[in-house]
């Protein structure tokens, strides 16, 4: 009898699954038409340095806040948000190796692990110095200090923040990383930094990858070559800053109670094993390359469904503060940067 109704569940469990998929599929879709749209739109004269992501987080917030989102859309918008993010966080450690670490030079690490660590811990001070939401200070700390909106997304799944926080914290991250690639070639002319100390700068301050290129090309190969090492390597601190996160913050109640850490994500792990199996097996540079498409997609996809959830309303309501704590912040850690590269 036992065995009967166990059989008689698995065809229920079955279509159950089938028919959350069906559900999902239309959100599924339109995540994907928004980050196609994205990239398209990154062809234009102007928009070529941003990245993809960026556009689609913020074509997302434009349909969310103009037409609105159909609720059929919601279950695909929240498997893109969750489910798809964790994969191509995983997937990102095809593109790195550990042996990326060792080009950087002890030196090089060693500035880099500083100005990680120091900018995060001076962001959460500064963020509860000027009375800034807890959780949005956390993801606009690892914006800021790893890899922009990577990095938000991914600390957003121990940080669990609403998707307007999400947004808030990713335009942070985009606008003063986006001053800090315009800024750093002029600056350089007047700081006078080596061509490789000033990639080690971009490299180790500026938030997102595609800003560092742009910032460390325009002052020559050598440098764009070692900035874009060495930002690649502060990435691969995404991993454990994500973990310390779960381990050492509190989660944080409604109203800022504290309860029981949350649990350590999983498929952080998952990116640790493909970073060294990559470090220790010669995966083809096709494999790598399509690899990098499908991750950087995905990723995209998933910013476009934190976009297509993201009230403008609530976004004010936000206010200025936690603007301020980015802006401190990116000045902290452009000004830490150059002084350890001084330094050292």
């Amino acid at each position: 009898m036992f065995q009967q109704s166990a059989e008689l569940s698995k065809p229920v469990s079955f279509f159950t699954q089938q028919g959350a998929v069906v559900r999902a599929m239309p959100g599924i879709v339109a995540c994907a038409a928004v980050a196609g749209i994205a990239y398209g739109l990154r062809m234009l004269p102007g928009v070529h340095d941003f990245s993809p992501m960026i556009i689609a987080i913020a074509l997302g917030i434009l349909i969310r806040n103009t037409v609105g989102t159909h609720s059929a859309l919601t279950a695909g918008i929240g498997f893109s948000m969750r489910r798809l993010l964790r994969l191509a966080i995983i997937l990102l450690g095809v593109q790195l190796t550990f042996g990326q670490v060792a080009e950087t030079g002890l030196r090089g690490v060693g500035v880099i692990l500083a100005v990680v660590a120091s900018t995060f811990l001076f962001t959460l001070a500064v963020g509860r110095l000027l009375g800034a939401d807890p959780r949005l200070t956390r993801l606009i700390a690892a914006g800021t200090s790893i890899c922009g909106a990577s990095a938000v997304a991914a600390a957003n799944s121990v940080v669990d923040a609403h998707d307007e926080d999400v947004s808030y914290a990713v335009a942070c991250v985009t606008v003063f990383g986006s001053i800090a690639m315009f800024a750093y070639p002029l600056l350089q002319g007047v700081i006078g930094l080596s061509t490789r100390d000033y990639g080690l700068w971009a490299g180790s301050s500026i938030h997102e990858i595609a800003q560092v290129v742009a910032a460390t090309f325009a002052i020559g190969r050598e440098a764009g070559d070692f900035g874009t090492v060495a930002k690649l390597t502060r990435v691969m601190t995404l991993a454990p800053m994500v973990f310390a996160m779960a381990a050492f913050l509190p989660s944080l109640g409604e109203v800022g109670s504290e309860r029981p850490k949350a649990p350590l994500p999983l498929f952080v792990l998952g990116f640790i094993a493909l970073v060294a199996v990559n470090s220790v097996v010669a995966i083809p540079s096709s494999l790598k390359a399509e690899t990098s498409v499908v991750s950087t997609f995905l990723l995209t996809m998933a910013l476009a469904a934190m976009g297509l959830e993201t009230s403008v309303a609530k976004l004010k309501a936000k206010g200025l503060k936690p603007a301020l704590t980015g802006a401190i912040a990116s000045v902290f850690i452009a000004s830490l940067s150059l002084i350890l590269i001084r330094l050292t």
